[in-house]
Protein backbone atom coordinates (compact mmCIF):
# COMPACT_ATOMS: atom_id res chain seq x y z
CA UNK A 1 0.00 0.00 0.00
CA UNK A 2 1.58 3.12 -0.97
CA UNK A 3 0.33 5.44 1.83
CA UNK A 4 1.92 9.27 1.70
CA UNK A 5 1.00 10.11 5.25
CA UNK A 6 2.56 13.20 5.36
CA UNK A 7 0.55 14.71 2.66
CA UNK A 8 -2.61 14.11 5.00
CA UNK A 9 -0.55 15.88 8.10
CA UNK A 10 0.48 12.64 9.55
CA UNK A 11 3.52 10.89 10.21
CA UNK A 12 4.51 7.56 9.31
CA UNK A 13 5.88 5.27 11.80
CA UNK A 14 6.08 2.29 10.43
CA UNK A 15 4.55 0.57 6.91
CA UNK A 16 0.78 0.74 7.55
CA UNK A 17 1.35 2.58 10.68
CA UNK A 18 0.94 6.02 11.54
CA UNK A 19 -0.19 8.98 14.13
CA UNK A 20 -1.32 12.35 13.74
CA UNK A 21 -1.08 14.73 16.76
CA UNK A 22 -4.27 17.03 16.70
CA UNK A 23 -3.99 20.62 17.31
CA UNK A 24 -5.18 22.62 21.08
CA UNK A 25 -3.87 19.71 23.85
CA UNK A 26 -1.22 17.99 20.90
CA UNK A 27 -3.35 14.80 21.53
CA UNK A 28 -2.20 11.59 19.29
CA UNK A 29 -4.50 9.22 17.28
CA UNK A 30 -2.41 6.54 15.89
CA UNK A 31 -3.78 4.40 12.63
CA UNK A 32 -2.94 0.70 11.61
CA UNK A 33 -4.50 -0.36 8.41
CA UNK A 34 -4.33 -3.94 7.58
CA UNK A 35 -5.26 -5.66 4.22
CA UNK A 36 -9.18 -6.18 5.59
CA UNK A 37 -9.53 -3.65 8.65
CA UNK A 38 -8.49 -0.36 9.51
CA UNK A 39 -8.32 0.43 13.53
CA UNK A 40 -7.58 3.87 14.90
CA UNK A 41 -6.93 4.42 18.45
CA UNK A 42 -8.63 7.34 20.08
CA UNK A 43 -10.71 10.41 18.13
CA UNK A 44 -9.96 13.19 19.02
CA UNK A 45 -11.82 15.92 21.10
CA UNK A 46 -15.29 17.20 19.13
CA UNK A 47 -17.19 15.49 16.57
CA UNK A 48 -15.94 17.73 14.26
CA UNK A 49 -12.60 16.67 14.98
CA UNK A 50 -13.59 13.39 14.46
CA UNK A 51 -15.07 14.11 10.80
CA UNK A 52 -11.64 15.35 9.88
CA UNK A 53 -9.65 12.42 11.29
CA UNK A 54 -12.18 9.97 9.83
CA UNK A 55 -11.78 11.84 6.17
CA UNK A 56 -8.12 11.54 6.38
CA UNK A 57 -8.29 8.17 7.27
CA UNK A 58 -9.94 7.02 4.15
CA UNK A 59 -8.14 9.01 2.37
CA UNK A 60 -5.09 7.38 3.77
CA UNK A 61 -6.54 4.02 3.48
CA UNK A 62 -9.02 4.05 0.67
CA UNK A 63 -12.02 2.34 3.19
CA UNK A 64 -13.43 3.43 6.05
CA UNK A 65 -12.22 2.67 9.89
CA UNK A 66 -13.74 -0.50 11.22
CA UNK A 67 -12.32 -0.74 14.64
CA UNK A 68 -11.37 2.22 17.20
CA UNK A 69 -9.53 1.39 20.36
CA UNK A 70 -10.10 4.22 23.23
CA UNK A 71 -6.84 4.46 25.17
CA UNK A 72 -9.04 5.89 28.20
CA UNK A 73 -12.26 8.46 29.76
CA UNK A 74 -10.43 11.65 28.66
CA UNK A 75 -12.35 13.77 26.53
CA UNK A 76 -9.71 14.91 24.36
CA UNK A 77 -8.95 10.98 23.47
CA UNK A 78 -12.69 10.08 22.73
CA UNK A 79 -14.98 12.72 22.10
CA UNK A 80 -14.90 12.31 17.90
CA UNK A 81 -15.75 8.21 18.15
CA UNK A 82 -19.30 9.41 16.80
CA UNK A 83 -18.31 10.45 13.88
CA UNK A 84 -17.22 6.67 13.01
CA UNK A 85 -20.39 4.73 12.23
CA UNK A 86 -20.29 1.25 12.36
CA UNK A 87 -16.91 0.65 13.77
CA UNK A 88 -15.95 -1.85 16.53
CA UNK A 89 -15.20 0.23 19.97
CA UNK A 90 -13.16 -1.64 22.25
CA UNK A 91 -12.00 -0.18 25.65
CA UNK A 92 -10.37 -1.47 29.17
CA UNK A 93 -12.90 -3.03 30.91
CA UNK A 94 -15.12 -0.55 32.94
CA UNK A 95 -14.97 2.27 30.89
CA UNK A 96 -18.25 1.81 29.16
CA UNK A 97 -19.57 2.03 32.88
CA UNK A 98 -17.67 5.00 33.55
CA UNK A 99 -18.55 6.82 30.32
CA UNK A 100 -21.97 6.56 30.62
CA UNK A 101 -21.92 6.99 34.65
CA UNK A 102 -19.77 10.52 34.31
CA UNK A 103 -20.76 12.20 30.36
CA UNK A 104 -21.56 15.22 32.78
CA UNK A 105 -17.89 15.24 33.56
CA UNK A 106 -16.18 14.61 30.67
CA UNK A 107 -18.77 17.56 29.79
CA UNK A 108 -17.29 19.94 32.07
CA UNK A 109 -13.32 18.98 31.70
CA UNK A 110 -13.99 19.62 27.96
CA UNK A 111 -15.54 23.36 28.40
CA UNK A 112 -13.08 24.14 31.22
CA UNK A 113 -10.02 22.89 29.21
CA UNK A 114 -11.31 25.55 26.00
CA UNK A 115 -14.11 23.55 23.90
CA UNK A 116 -16.96 25.53 22.99
CA UNK A 117 -19.81 24.22 25.34
CA UNK A 118 -22.32 24.12 22.35
CA UNK A 119 -19.90 21.34 20.47
CA UNK A 120 -18.81 19.95 23.67
CA UNK A 121 -22.56 19.22 24.52
CA UNK A 122 -23.03 18.40 21.33
CA UNK A 123 -20.24 15.39 21.23
CA UNK A 124 -20.97 14.59 24.76
CA UNK A 125 -25.15 13.53 23.56
CA UNK A 126 -23.65 11.75 20.83
CA UNK A 127 -20.82 9.46 22.87
CA UNK A 128 -20.58 6.32 21.88
CA UNK A 129 -18.98 4.30 24.20
CA UNK A 130 -16.89 0.60 24.44
CA UNK A 131 -19.25 -2.59 23.32
CA UNK A 132 -15.59 -4.27 23.81
CA UNK A 133 -14.50 -4.64 26.68
CA UNK A 134 -10.41 -5.66 27.30
CA UNK A 135 -10.39 -7.28 30.51
CA UNK A 136 -6.25 -8.73 29.96
CA UNK A 137 -4.90 -8.80 26.05
CA UNK A 138 -7.18 -9.03 22.66
CA UNK A 139 -5.66 -9.98 19.98
CA UNK A 140 -7.19 -8.32 16.82
CA UNK A 141 -6.52 -9.78 13.23
CA UNK A 142 -6.83 -6.82 10.48
CA UNK A 143 -6.04 -8.77 7.44
CA UNK A 144 -1.96 -9.62 6.74
CA UNK A 145 -1.38 -8.48 10.41
CA UNK A 146 -2.24 -8.77 13.65
CA UNK A 147 -2.20 -6.32 16.81
CA UNK A 148 -2.60 -6.39 20.56
CA UNK A 149 -4.74 -4.55 22.54
CA UNK A 150 -3.48 -4.41 26.11
CA UNK A 151 -5.08 -3.35 29.88
CA UNK A 152 -2.05 -2.28 31.17
CA UNK A 153 -3.98 -0.16 34.15
CA UNK A 154 -4.68 1.31 35.92
CA UNK A 155 -2.46 4.64 35.56
CA UNK A 156 -2.88 7.42 34.70
CA UNK A 157 -6.55 6.57 34.65
CA UNK A 158 -8.87 3.94 36.33
CA UNK A 159 -9.15 2.47 32.80
CA UNK A 160 -5.71 2.53 30.56
CA UNK A 161 -5.32 0.71 27.22
CA UNK A 162 -2.06 0.29 25.17
CA UNK A 163 -1.99 -0.82 21.77
CA UNK A 164 0.80 -3.25 20.52
CA UNK A 165 1.93 -3.40 16.70
CA UNK A 166 4.20 -6.23 15.97
CA UNK A 167 6.29 -6.20 12.89
CA UNK A 168 9.97 -5.10 11.24
CA UNK A 169 9.60 -2.09 13.28
CA UNK A 170 7.34 -2.66 16.61
CA UNK A 171 5.23 0.20 18.04
CA UNK A 172 3.45 0.70 21.66
CA UNK A 173 0.70 3.10 21.17
CA UNK A 174 1.09 4.14 25.37
CA UNK A 175 -1.91 6.62 25.47
CA UNK A 176 -1.29 9.09 28.18
CA UNK A 177 0.45 6.53 30.51
CA UNK A 178 3.32 7.66 28.54
CA UNK A 179 3.83 11.72 27.97
CA UNK A 180 6.90 13.87 25.96
CA UNK A 181 5.54 17.24 25.38
CA UNK A 182 5.01 17.77 29.26
CA UNK A 183 4.68 16.04 32.68
CA UNK A 184 2.40 13.27 33.19
CA UNK A 185 -0.33 14.80 34.48
CA UNK A 186 -2.01 12.80 37.31
CA UNK A 187 -6.10 13.64 37.99
CA UNK A 188 -8.31 12.58 39.73
CA UNK A 189 -8.92 9.42 38.34
CA UNK A 190 -5.29 8.78 38.23
CA UNK A 191 -3.99 5.95 40.45
CA UNK A 192 -0.53 7.07 40.56
CA UNK A 193 0.72 3.85 43.08
CA UNK A 194 0.03 1.83 40.09
CA UNK A 195 1.27 3.77 37.27
CA UNK A 196 5.15 2.92 37.34
CA UNK A 197 3.84 -0.99 37.35
CA UNK A 198 1.64 -0.08 34.35
CA UNK A 199 5.04 1.40 32.17
CA UNK A 200 6.45 -2.09 33.22
CA UNK A 201 3.96 -3.59 31.46
CA UNK A 202 4.53 -1.35 28.23
CA UNK A 203 8.27 -1.80 28.31
CA UNK A 204 7.27 -5.72 28.44
CA UNK A 205 5.07 -5.26 25.83
CA UNK A 206 7.34 -3.30 23.51
CA UNK A 207 10.90 -4.35 24.20
CA UNK A 208 14.23 -2.56 24.07
CA UNK A 209 13.58 -1.27 20.60
CA UNK A 210 10.04 -0.64 19.93
CA UNK A 211 8.79 3.08 19.25
CA UNK A 212 6.51 4.33 22.27
CA UNK A 213 4.05 6.79 20.90
CA UNK A 214 2.96 8.80 23.66
CA UNK A 215 -0.87 10.21 24.25
CA UNK A 216 0.68 13.64 24.15
CA UNK A 217 3.97 14.48 22.12
CA UNK A 218 6.93 12.93 19.79
CA UNK A 219 7.95 9.35 20.07
CA UNK A 220 10.19 7.84 22.41
CA UNK A 221 11.93 4.93 23.24
CA UNK A 222 12.61 2.75 25.72
CA UNK A 223 14.72 4.52 27.59
CA UNK A 224 12.54 7.59 28.04
CA UNK A 225 9.86 5.35 29.17
CA UNK A 226 12.08 4.00 31.82
CA UNK A 227 12.93 7.34 32.80
CA UNK A 228 9.36 8.60 33.11
CA UNK A 229 8.80 5.11 35.09
CA UNK A 230 11.61 5.85 37.77
CA UNK A 231 10.05 9.45 37.67
CA UNK A 232 6.69 8.72 38.46
CA UNK A 233 7.62 5.94 41.42
CA UNK A 234 9.98 8.84 42.96
CA UNK A 235 7.32 11.15 42.60
CA UNK A 236 4.71 9.30 44.24
CA UNK A 237 6.22 6.34 45.67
Amino acid sequence: MNVRWEEHGWERIAPGVGRRRLPGWDATVGLVVGEDAVLLYDTGSTLREGAEIRAQAQALCGRRVTHIALSHAHFDHVLGTAAFSGARVYGAVGLRELLLRERESVLASAVRHGVPAPEAASAVDALVVPRHPVTGEWTLDLGGRQVLLANVGPGHSGHDLALFVPGGREVVFCGDLVEESGEPQAGDDAVPARWPAALDRLLALGGEDAVYVPGHGAAVDAAFVRAQRDALAARFG
